[in-house]
């Protein structure tokens, strides 16, 4: 197969895959445009007090959280077991059975839209189901990308997956932007929140389809003995000369694969983990799923505020492309403390801002240059990271922890978001930016926290990224001694 083929089949395989991701995003931000619903619907009937409403209607916007860390936490023994391609296609079933059944989550328990609160266990319940495709698919697509990828276009095309994930979250604001736009905010209360839920049913069909098409990692077969069909596989992604030397490194690679996790030290373990909860620890995902109602706290109209959203996930969406043009260039490392310092920065004066009651355009500048910061960095490094720096023995386990820590961060922000931005005394002190003031502050831990234990990893193999902590690879079979150098490991 000639390069230019290898490499479009790389690519397809890739935006396939990344299809995952959108659905990642997708599902998580959807019910940025549906916050106000829910409690209308849900939470106000119930009557309760200013801090018990806002930890419920905070725990029904996170709900899915829960799946998510579910989901991260299986994803490797799932990937283990069944492999990448049909663990996706578990998490693409399960958006599927999210997207309808938050729409109509009163189906066959009683009348469509006349159970009241009652609704909002079985709403939940179907929120954690689509979560736990989301941890699922947070692990296994970029893990599927990294393990069919050249180390020297792996960064850009893990990366792709970030780009993915922000582009479902900005498909999904125009979807629920458009909604909002077709009635008044009765209408967005009793049928348009159901629609935003199940317009994901398109991608998640679209995505289950596409699966059916992609082939197994070679890591993956390998792991399980069926080494000829691995083969086939990297001769489908290489020529066969250096098919034959790739898979004589994943054989050596795997020659531990029964190792303990700590294996390699706690250090690796120990950067995983905390760039999966630094990532959430400076408030990406409060910011993204309660955009709207931030924007309404700057004192901007519901459509004004939809609107905004939209700006802001288009933002997301042009510096993602910028990391993907630079990731494999600068390196890792030195894009996420850059990332880190900038959104320190604007958090630190979108919080000053709306301590001091000066909201207005300089608000929303720093709103922008807060994702900017975050899209060219933690966004898409993170799981390139993720999906790289762990040895290939003990890289199911030690990134499904990263993932399922991350999501529990996750929670934890997007939960506390809501009970902090609706407490009296908080806002009363700081106007709604206390929230702004602790995320610019964990940016700066996480800009220290990289530039003293964070490893460059740029342009290493997969098989040889054990050396980073201590293990040299060992030697392939001797009849591949001979082999030429690769570019695809």
């Amino acid at each position: 197969m000639a390069a230019a083929d290898n490499r479009s089949l790389v690519l397809g395989l890739t935006l396939i895959t990344t299809l995952g991701g959108l659905l990642f995003g997708y599902d998580t931000a959807v019910i940025s445009g549906a916050v106000s619903s829910i409690d209308v619907n849900f939470i106000d009937p119930l009557n309760l007090p200013e801090t018990q409403r806002s930890t419920l209607s905070g725990f029904t916007v996170a709900s899915a959280l829960f799946g998510c860390v579910i989901g991260g936490a299986s994803a490797g023994w799932l990937g283990d077991t069944i492999g990448r391609k049909r663990g996706l296609m578990v998490a693409a079933l399960l958006f599927l059975i999210c997207s309808l059944g938050s729409a109509a989550p009163e189906f066959g328990l009683g009348a469509i839209g006349h159970m009241g609160w009652k609704a909002l266990i079985p709403f939940n319940v179907y929120r954690v189901i689509g979560g736990v495709g989301v941890g699922l698919a947070s692990l296994l697509a970029p893990l599927y990308i990294a393990e069919i990828s050249p180390p020297k276009e792996r960064g850009r095309l893990v990366s792709f997956q970030q780009l993915a994930i922000v582009g479902g979250m900005n498909l999904v604001y125009f979807v629920n932007y458009a909604i909002a736009l077709r009635g008044n905010e009765t209408y967005l209360h009793t049928v348009g929140w159901r629609w935003m839920f199940a317009s994901e049913a398109i991608p998640s069909v679209l995505f289950f389809g596409l699966l059916l098409l992609v082939p197994e990692t070679p890591r993956w077969l390998v792991l399980k003995g069926r080494d000829p069909e691995a083969h086939k596989v990297l001769s489908r992604l290489t020529d066969e000369a250096d098919a034959r030397q790739v898979l004589g490194e994943i054989e050596a690679s795997l020659k531990f694969k029964s190792e303990p996790l700590f294996a390699f030290g706690g250090l690796v373990i120990l950067v995983g983990v905390m760039l999966s909860v630094f990532q959430q620890l400076v408030g990406i995902n409060a910011v993204l799923y309660y955009a709207p109602m931030m924007f309404k706290n700057m004192g901007a109209s519901t459509d004004s505020a939809m609107l905004q959203t939209v700006v802001v996930g288009a933002a997301n969406v042009l510096f993602t492309i910028v990391a993907m043009a630079t990731v494999d260039s600068l390196g890792r490392k030195p894009l996420l403390i850059a990332g880190a310092v900038l959104m320190a920065v604007s958090m630190l004066a979108l919080g000053g801002l709306f301590a001091s009651h000066q909201m207005g355009l300089w608000s929303l500048v720093m709103v922008i240059l807060y994702i900017a910061g975050f899209a060219f960095s933690w966004g898409p490094i993170v799981w390139v990271m993720l999906a790289e720096i762990f040895p290939n023995a003990i890289k199911g386990q030690a990134m499904a922890i990263a993932v399922a820590v991350q999501w529990l961060a996750n929670l934890v922000v997007s939960w506390s978001f809501k009970v902090i931005d609706g407490n009296s005394a908080l806002n009363a002190a700081f106007n709604h930016g206390f929230a702004y003031f602790f995320y610019g502050a964990m940016s700066i831990l996480a800009a220290l926290f990289v530039w003293r234990f964070v490893p460059e990893t740029k342009g290493r193999s997969l098989e040889a990224m054990q050396e980073l902590w201590g293990r040299r690879l060992p030697e392939p079979p001797a009849d591949l001694a001979g082999a030429p150098a690769v570019e695809l490991s």
